[in-house]
């Protein structure tokens, strides 16, 4: 397990951290259509960084969970590092 702090783009990560903040949902097209995207924070003892949430994954959490990240797929998105799901990654609720 490694901490947000040390996260780098373009690669997998798993990771645990807390919800602190969550954005309004907004809707956007992509190229795979209409679909709805939110960020949420994330929070370790070493760092924050944003997961993009995507469809349905937009209601399924909230501020203050402890969550789970495993093979989460880490990118730079205008100089800043965010997670979100890729093609293999997988949300867990912690306890």
């Amino acid at each position: 397990m490694v901490g947000i702090s040390s996260l780098r783009a373009n690669s997998n990560a798993t990771i645990e951290a807390t919800i602190t903040a969550i954005s309004d949902v907004r809707d956007v097209t992509t190229s795979r259509g209409a679909s709805k995207v939110a960020d949420a924070t994330l929070k370790d003892e070493t760092g924050t960084i944003t997961l993009t949430l995507w469809g349905d994954d937009t209601k399924k959490y909230s501020v203050g969970q402890k969550i789970k990240i495993t093979d989460g797929w880490v990118k730079d998105y205008r100089g800043k590092l965010q997670v979100s799901m890729g093609r293999s990654g997988t949300i867990t609720v912690q306890g």
